[in-house]
């Protein structure tokens, strides 16, 4: 090597040993691995990216190859697969041999390079090495614990736990191929044992998903498809010429596990993120999967045909939840035929199915709610229909109260319009009738409004249609409390009479300053025009606006 060769060699040996160094020197290795048997050790790889004067060694994934040096490479192509490499896994290998009993090496490592060069980035596996005892007594440890915690067990479990028993099970230096239902029967094990628990069920649906994405975006679709990364961030597919696609619809195949990791993310994952679940069906399609394309067509098989379809004299109703789809058709315009597509739709979503769905309607009646920029789609026209008839109104209740969800927004809207699940019923209620206005709080508590806007549309409604009241302001400050600078409430001369004026005191006294002051700009601007006003009244009104003030932080 010449001498540039050998300071750049230099200096990549000199952040490997950094890195080693730095691990080594830890004081909470065993501290991080005793917190579940089932982690056999904490590294399972780290990353050289060499780049002259700025080379680096990490064990997280970066963009490394789409970077450029501000020094030129020394090296070939060729000199790095057939100089470099070997020398720097000789160095990574006599490291790893003092560690290889340690927990801060899991039961198999790989180091992995991208190295500038004279032809361009090259990236490589420099070393890959499997330690069999500790891999031997990890499948020790997954085997006792799925026996005792899960088959045998009959208490929840710990989301760490299912973070790594889920990967587990579908690392392929492990288990060469996942015994689908086996898996499925697992996964399916964990849910049921922390349904009782609605957050924690949440944090294992989210590790079993994560870990079904990543097998199947690694491992199982690689297999059959290029893929390549599309200039917004996604995986693009393209079918292999060579793939062998014959066994899909046998039983107990891996596409199982693709077609159940669909279903996981339409019915749990947000709204944005289920393009994927449906991306992975399509492509299960595509290998010939029949199952896929009844599933396509009809939907998963996560709910029997009395679940997702009702034919009657006065509706017939068919739901898809993989498009989260559900088609109503009225054939007679009245409250008996709204109520039973309604307690139809309550129905599935008590059964899980996707609460951004969205409404294809068939139906001669045309209401909309009385709030200017809600979109015009076929839900927002169905649940108008519906709130025309004062008798459904509880049921309607029933339904918004089910359908409510943060981060979850109707499948037909998007950008300004969204709105979350049961926004049209809550509307149309809130605007109906008192007795709904806990419903309105309810609903405020739970909208996610940097995400969404269309609240302020109808709190300005609200407003006009039920004025400042013993019974309206709670509900009126729940909903300006989620409102946007934007909002402008024409209430202030109503706020001339004290009494009114001294209800708002009430309720905005009893929030955090921050919230204070949003409550209140809709009303009057920012807090320098509140204290002009102040500054003019008289007693007692001058003593509530100083009160306004004070709540808000601004006095």
């Amino acid at each position: 090597m010449n001498p540039l060769q050998k300071e750049a060699l230099e200096e990549m040996m000199t952040a490997i040993h950094e890195w080693f160094d730095e691990q080594e020197n830890r004081m909470d290795v065993e501290e991080a691995v005793k917190r579940t048997t089932l982690q056999a050790g904490i590294f399972q790889c780290i990353m050289l990216d060499y780049r002259p004067g700025r080379t680096s060694v990490k064990h997280f994934k970066t963009n490394a190859a789409g970077r450029k040096s501000m020094k030129a490479s020394p090296f070939t192509r060729e000199q790095v697969l057939h100089e470099v490499q070997p020398l720097l896994a000789e160095i990574v290998k006599e490291k790893l041999d003092k560690l290889k009993t340690s927990r801060l090496i899991d039961y198999r490592f790989t180091f992995e390079g991208t190295f500038a060069t004279t032809d361009g980035p090259v990236k490589l596996t420099v070393l890959e090495i499997v330690y069999e005892e500790k891999k031997r007594q990890l499948l020790e440890r997954i085997q006792s614990y799925i026996e005792e915690k899960l088959e045998k067990g009959s208490y929840p479990t710990k989301p760490l736990e299912t973070f790594f028993l889920t990967r587990h099970l579908l690392d392929p230096h492990l288990f060469h191929e996942p015994e689908a239902a086996k898996v499925i029967t697992l996964f399916d094990r964990i849910q049921e044992l922390n349904k009782e628990r609605v957050q924690v069920l949440a944090e294992h649906r989210r590790e079993i998903i994560g870990a079904l994405t990543d097998w199947a975006e690694a491992v199982f679709l690689p297999h059959y498809y290029e893929v390549t990364r599309s200039e917004y961030g996604t995986n693009e597919y393209e079918i292999k010429p060579d793939a062998a696609l014959a066994n899909m619809d046998e039983p107990n195949q891996p596409v199982d596990l693709l077609l159940y990791g669909a279903v996981m993310i339409l019915r749990y994952k947000p709204n944005y993120s289920k393009i994927k679940g449906q991306t992975f069906l399509e492509l299960a399609a595509k290998l010939g999967s029949g199952k896929a394309v009844r599933m396509l067509k009809e939907g998963s098989d996560s709910f029997s045909q009395e679940d997702v379809r009702l034919r009657h004299e006065l509706v017939e109703c068919k739901a898809n939840d993989v498009f989260s789809l559900i088609t109503v058709i009225l054939r007679k315009e009245e409250a008996g035929a709204y109520e039973r597509a309604i307690s139809f739709i309550l129905s599935l979503l008590r059964k899980g199915f996707p609460k951004s769905y969205k409404i294809k309607l068939k139906s001669s009646a045309r209401e909309v709610l009385p709030i200017k920029g809600l979109a015009k789609s076929d839900t927002h026209r169905f649940f108008a229909n519906a709130l025309a008839y004062s008798e459904l109104h509880p049921l309607l209740e029933e339904y918004a109260r089910e359908a409510m969800e943060k981060f979850e927004w109707y499948d037909d809207t998007e950008d300004e319009k969204s709105v979350m699940p049961g926004s049209y019923a809550v509307f149309g209620l809130g605007l109906s009738a008192e007795r709904y206005f806990p419903l309105v709080e309810a609903y405020m508590a739970l909208v996610d409004d940097e995400h969404q806007l269309m609240h302020d549309k109808f709190t300005a409604v609200f407003a006009e249609t039920h004025g400042v009241t013993e019974r309206s302001t709670s509900a009126l400050v729940a909903c300006l409390r989620c409102s946007h600078e934007s909002l402008k409430l024409k209430i202030q001369p109503e706020l001339e009479s004290e009494d009114k004026l001294s209800l708002l005191v009430q309720h905005v006294e009893a929030l955090p300053d921050y919230e204070a002051e949003r409550v209140l700009y809709p009303i009057w601007g920012k807090a320098e025009k509140l204290a002009t006003l102040a500054s003019k009244a008289q007693e007692p009104r001058k003593e509530l606006l100083l009160r306004l003030l004070r709540a808000a932080g601004k006095a």
